[in-house]
């Protein structure tokens, strides 16, 4: 496809914006960086003149160029937004008018799931059509829900929740349910099987996640945009966290919220047409999707060979190697996602997402084709969590350091120093003083200059004020420093891990279970004991090291307290009364918000079968469940599922392992033959007592 054709005269002219933004930013770090490892240089008792003072020098200037990229993404958002946004951006390219006028075109809204919440998940998905549906536009969509849910309770109570909200909605035809028999290479394998199925009915696809919800107005204008711009492959949203409840989901909310302002508004402006895919809450172009972003296996050993497990930035790095552009556009708002509950769900999601994300080294050092954006892209996503092992390195290097300059003595000839004259250790504390300012300042300043820019365009009032904003500030950076030591330790062995290609096991997320002191303890056991351990060495080495250590040591020390505090509903919610932590859509009412709490609060009545048993028994659900079936009965198969079955109608489901259950239920005569069967079992048996339970459950109602 001839992309000369497609996007027009000024197809090239944001690349010139960008590479200019791009050099500034480099110019910045890199300059900054070279400033900050002068100065450690000469704060080192030996300027660099051993191997352990040049190791810490090498990984402190890593990791303060990493830092120093999020504060200067910081400031360029900020200036950005002072001149009053982007203009090169997409968004700002159209009046409201003229993209009202743009014809519309079939759109897929995909939303992929593994054993999530049932009711929650497509109660989510049901608010998200009522929207679409008011903008008078749902003759446009199709709705997938793509499962790869393996227990039969799971998928079982999925198939009759979809028939019910297809029903409600009046969606029948619209609103599609599929299960894949097999579970291959994760959500991607999940949506390629949808795209080899389906992907010529529609000319786009929206995917969410399980927690996602978007407005109708932003999923319409995102068409639009797409129809508009023929050069863009995908349109990537900034998702907003909502919803939180406990104060670990309040922090994060929060801070996502209100800091993402700033930060998704200086990344767009440097990325442009060549942001990364962050998975979910985006619109992509299918034809070219489905032609270049086929994700082959790695070809490497370990780690580096295999399906690619993070598949999003690999998507967005191959849609613009086609030639295609790919854009984030901070200004679509109604975009949502929600947060892990506690610290525990938190770290189980990193430790998939870091062996997926270091992954993306080979394919950043060994892809041909691929933009410098996007390998840099890459880049930042591997020292997301390579940054924490760094830090660890660097702490170590540290400590030896200290211990050398107490319990040895002074090396007037340290490794590879010549001469007749000895070389002088010396110490400047004044300067040691100024570089830890300088680091703090990258961490913290952001957060602040985010408060200047909630008081410059007067949005201070959709976070409580400006006094409880300027509080929920300093308790999410108290939060954050308490947080940073743990997460330093979960992330460097999930680091460990992943280079030692340690087999995991992927789940649905908790959404709402809080964290208990005997998980806390066994989980944050190890980091306790380091810190404690850590902290008592220092205290024996120098006074001045102990209190230097303590900022780390003491976190970790206090980790399971903080990961049950923050697990608790209860305190998040007195600091919303309080106003404190607030985001702007708890102040304004929103339909899709409103929606997705009123469904997701009308919870079916319990009842006291279980899905499978209900399949089994029920005669509607039999019937739905068949109609969803296959018919497996071929050859020697026909023998196995018949034993099954006279198994399961015998002992009840428990005598049947879960791959067995699946095939029986995934069989249509078998179902069929389950429930005339189990209705003519005597009172006695599995399938009698569980009649009689249905039968009074019927009374009741």
């Amino acid at each position: 496809m001839d992309k000369s054709k497609t996007q027009g005269p000024g197809k090239h002219r944001w690349r010139l914006v960008a590479n200019m933004r791009r050099a500034v930013l480099m110019l910045f770090v890199f300059g900054q960086t070279g400033v900050a490892s002068y100065y450690l240089l000469w704060v080192l008792p030996y300027h660099g003149g051993t191997a352990l003072e040049i190791g810490m020098l090498a990984l402190f200037a890593i990791l303060y160029a990493w830092i120093a990229v999020g504060f200067w993404t910081a400031v360029f958002g900020f200036v950005v937004r002072l001149m009053g946004g982007d203009r090169h951006s997409i968004l700002k390219r159209y009046p409201d008018a003229e993209l009202q006028q743009m014809p519309m075109a079939k759109t897929a809204v995909l939303l992929p799931i593994y054993h999530e919440p049932v009711h929650w998940t497509l109660s989510g998905l049901k608010a998200v059509y009522r929207d679409i549906e008011r903008t008078g536009q749902i003759e446009h969509f199709e709705f997938y829900i793509l499962s790869d849910s393996r227990d039969p309770d799971v998928w079982l109570e999925e198939q009759v929740t979809w028939n019910r909200v297809a029903k409600e909605l009046g969606g029948e035809g619209r609103i599609f349910y599929r299960r894949r028999p097999v579970n291959l290479n994760y959500k991607s394998g999940n949506v390629a099987d949808f795209l080899r199925r389906w992907g010529k009915r529609c000319k786009y696809m929206v995917v969410l996640d399980a927690d996602s919800l978007m407005t109708g107005s932003t999923i319409v204008r995102m068409v639009q945009l797409m129809q508009r711009e023929p050069g863009v492959g995908i349109l990537q949203t900034n998702p907003n966290i909502i919803n939180g409840q406990s104060l670990f989901a309040r922090i994060q909310q929060f801070a996502n919220r209100f800091y993402s302002t700033l930060f998704a508004t200086g990344l767009a402006a440097i990325q442009m047409g060549d942001a990364a895919f962050w998975g979910h809450n985006a619109i992509l172009r299918i034809e070219p999707f489905m032609k270049h972003c086929g994700l082959r296996k790695l070809p490497g050993i370990g780690i580096f060979g295999g399906p690619i497990m993070s598949h999003d930035f690999v998507e967005a790095a191959y849609m613009g190697r086609a030639g295609y552009e790919v854009w984030l556009e901070p200004g679509l708002s109604g975009s949502y996602e929600e947060s892990p509950p506690t610290l525990a769900d938190e770290l189980a999601r990193d430790s998939r997402w870091a062996k997926g994300n270091l992954q993306h080294l080979w394919v950043m050092l060994r892809e041909p084709g691929l933009r410098f954006a996007h390998r840099m892209a890459f880049l930042n996503g591997i020292m997301a969590y390579v940054a924490s092992p760094l830090w660890l390195g660097f702490l170590i290097l540290t400590t030896i350091a200290a211990a050398n300059m107490t319990l040895s003595p002074i090396e007037y000839f340290p490794d590879g120093h010549q001469g007749l004259f000895p070389l002088w250790p010396e110490w400047r504390p004044e300067w040691a003083l100024g570089l830890a300012l300088s680091t703090l300042a990258l961490l913290f300043f952001p957060k602040f200059l985010a408060v200047i820019d909630a008081v410059i365009h007067r949005y201070t009032k959709d976070f409580g004020g400006l006094i409880r904003l300027f509080c929920s500030v300093m308790l999410e950076i108290i939060i954050s420093v308490l947080l940073a030591p743990v997460r330093m330790w979960a992330h460097s062995r999930y680091v460990v891990s992943a280079l030692l290609n340690v087999s995991l096991q992927w789940a649905g997320q908790n959404r709402t279970e809080e964290t208990s002191w005997k998980e806390a303890l066994i989980t944050q056991l190890p980091g306790m004991v380091l810190g404690a351990g850590w902290s008592a060495f220092a205290w024996s080495l120098d006074t001045m090291f102990f209190l230097w250590s303590l900022p780390v040591a003491l976190p970790l020390i206090l980790a399971a307290p903080t990961a049950v505090y923050l697990s608790r509903n209860s305190l998040g919610q007195a600091l919303k009364k309080r106003r404190l932590l607030l985001i702007p859509e708890e102040n304004t009412a929103m339909a899709l918000l409103e929606d997705a709490v009123t469904y997701r609060a009308q919870e079916p009545a319990d009842s006291t079968l279980t899905p499978l048993e209900q399949a089994v028994l029920r005669l509607d659900h039999n019937r739905l469940h068949q109609a969803l079936a296959w018919d497996h009965r071929r050859g020697s198969r026909k023998a196995e599922l018949e034993l099954c079955v006279a198994r399961c109608l015998e002992l009840g489901p428990g005598a049947l392992t879960r791959s067995e259950m699946s095939q029986i239920v995934r069989d249509r005569e078998s179902l069929k033959a389950l429930h005339e069967g189990a209705w003519r079992s005597v009172p006695s048996s599995f399938w009698g007592r569980s009649i009689a339970r249905l039968s009074a459950r019927a009374k009741d109602a």
